[in-house]
């Protein structure tokens, strides 16, 4: 038997018979594989073409995007920030180098990063050069312990002192200050509406607050004369929102249309023991006498003799409470000549509330205005180290 040729490979350019075996197609006899590890299997695609895993050089589903550098990006938000000025120049320029090394993305933004970077160094040396660097470090502190000190009124403790920027009727915030600072008022208390179950409204809510803050300004500035003409008492409610979300307080304070300096605080916690006893008592004279009616005798007389006896009763408790107290030494001289004018007060506001007639009450009018011992107060309270000196009221009675 002759020896079989071993298949010739095609000439170039034509191709195989049909069924003819290629050269290389199948491994030599005794040289295929052990048996070993398989792949895991991966999705199948429809029948005849290739798995969905055949490897590649990128496998299944083309080369992979390209990265962007992060180097690159840190450089461009410190050149936008401005926080530190060097460090985006610093990252720019590291950021191009990996950038080229590895084939990332970012390019732009790093030179975008650097441009930036620059400007802004630029401008911190010059601004160093010049002092307004300073000046703005300077003014952001100031600005930063301004927000960090903004507070709701509502939350202030008693005795704080604020500022109030708000231009709106709402109010979000105050300032909080030393009282030796210049502020627009002063909290004097808090207290917690409990008489709603829903959303009284504005007017209610103000009905309160002024009814209530009056008498915790009473109580907190029990030295009035140490008050200017324009102060008066303040407070702070919730809106309808804050209703809704469950806050109930309303804060008080005092203040007045201009900024003042110093505490009006004068209260039992403030003041001496013979401070105490001396403003308890005459501060109702005061209140007293200021409740004058809006009408004439002419108008109502019933109701301007009712007020002169209320004022004759609180001249009365004066006179009893004050003469009942061993006064320090330097006050008892001058409390005894208080006393004798309150006395002839007393007698002067008796005939003005038994004044059967307009005529005859303004007869005593004038008389029973002069004979209140504002001159002795003046003394007593000199002696007590009180403020001697009493606000002009304009439009009062014997005002200018």
């Amino acid at each position: 038997m002759e020896p079989t040729q071993p298949p010739q490979p095609p000439e170039p350019g034509t191709s195989a018979a049909p069924g003819a075996p290629v050269p290389g197609a199948y491994p030599a006899p005794g040289t295929y594989p052990g048996p070993g590890p398989y792949a895991a299997p991966g999705p199948y695609t429809s029948p005849g073409m290739p798995y969905a895993g055949v490897p590649g050089p990128y496998g299944p589903y083309g080369p992979p995007p390209a990265t962007t550098n992060g180097l690159a990006i840190g450089s461009l938000v410190s050149g936008i920030v401005c926080c530190l000025p060097p460090l985006g120049l610093v990252l720019g320029v590291f950021s191009l180098r990996q950038i080229k090394k590895r084939g990332q993305g970012g390019k732009g933004l790093a030179i975008a990063g650097i441009v930036l970077s620059s400007i802004s160094t630029l401008l911190v040396l010059v601004g160093l050069i010049t002092g307004q660097l300073q000046v703005a470090v300077r003014e952001f502190g100031e600005g930063m312990r301004e927000a960090a000190s903004a507070r709701s009124p509502i939350e202030l403790r008693t005795g704080e002192c604020f500022v109030d920027d708000s231009r709106d009727r709402y109010t979000r915030g105050v300032r909080v200050v030393d009282c030796a600072e210049s502020h627009d008022g002063e909290i004097t208390g808090r207290f917690e509406v409990t008489a709603f179950d829903r959303w009284p409204g504005e007017k209610e809510l103000e009905r309160v607050g002024e009814q209530r803050c009056d008498a915790m300004a009473a109580e907190y500035a029990l030295d009035t004369w140490a008050l200017d003409a324009d102060t008066m008492s303040l407070y702070y409610f919730p809106d309808r929102e804050s209703w809704r979300g469950g806050e109930r307080r309303i804060a008080c304070g005092l203040g007045g249309e201009q900024r003042t300096t110093g505490s009006l605080r004068s209260d039992r916690t403030t003041l001496t023991p013979d401070q105490l006893a001396f403003l308890t008592q005459v501060n109702p004279v005061e209140d007293a006498v200021y409740q004058e009616p809006e009408d004439d005798p002419e108008d109502d007389l019933g109701a301007n003799r009712v007020w002169a006896a209320d004022v004759r009763a609180a001249l009365d408790s004066a006179r009893s409470g004050l003469r009942g107290r061993v006064w320090e030494k330097e006050a008892q001289a001058p409390m005894r000549g208080y006393l004798a004018s309150l006395d002839a007060a007393s007698k002067q506001w008796a005939k003005l509330s038994e004044a059967k007639d307009a005529k005859t009450f303004w007869k005593q009018y004038d008389r029973a205005w002069e004979l209140l011992p504002e001159a002795g107060s003046a003394e007593v309270r000199r002696a007590l180290d009180l403020t001697d000196a009493p606000p002009v009221v304009p439009g009062e009675h014997g005002s200018a």
